[in-house]
């Protein structure tokens, strides 16, 4: 058997072809997927300090109430009597609110429950309490009723926030 000479020259091979660079563009599934989640983070924050602050005036009315709890008799009642006017002019037009006395404030106050609370039942103190030399209502039940009016406010505009 002959010997034959071996000539790389002569195999079909070609070249070493490297892959071209890798660009910026399109990103790859898992970019995408945290650009997406970023967003709705983004969102779901936005939304929930919107929330916070369109309820903040309510969280701090009610810390008031919270705070009325050394008062009995007519101090409670005149105090709260003003807390529920204050809260009413930061969440109503002041135009339509601030006017109001004795019955038409106390329609206006049970507007929120069905069983007129404050026309008919012991929040109607609240209407001349300052007036009167005595009362006699349940503390408990009075600062009961105006925590729910309190919790029944409905939330700020946003326009609220901005200036109005």
């Amino acid at each position: 058997m002959a010997q034959q000479s071996f000539n790389p020259a002569d195999l079909p091979l070609r070249d070493i072809h490297l892959p071209p660079e890798i660009g910026y563009w399109p990103v790859a599934y898992g970019w995408w997927l945290l650009l997406a989640t970023l967003v709705f983070v983004c969102l779901g924050g936005l939304s929930f300090w919107r929330y916070r602050q369109r309820r903040a005036l309510r969280r701090l009315a009610l810390a008031q109430l919270d705070a009325l709890q050394d008062l009995s008799g007519i101090a409670l009642a005149t105090a709260l009597s003003r807390l529920l006017r204050r809260a009413a002019i930061s969440h109503f037009p002041a135009h339509e609110v601030a006017g109001l006395t004795a019955e038409s404030w106390l329609a206006f106050l049970d507007q929120p429950f069905d069983d007129h609370p404050f026309t008919e039942g012991v929040g109607r103190v609240l209407a001349d309490a300052p007036y009167r030399l005595n009362i006699s209502v349940q503390d408990h039940e009075l600062r009961e009723l105006c925590r729910q009016w309190l919790q029944k406010l409905p939330p700020l505009p946003l326009s609220f926030w901005r200036g109005r």
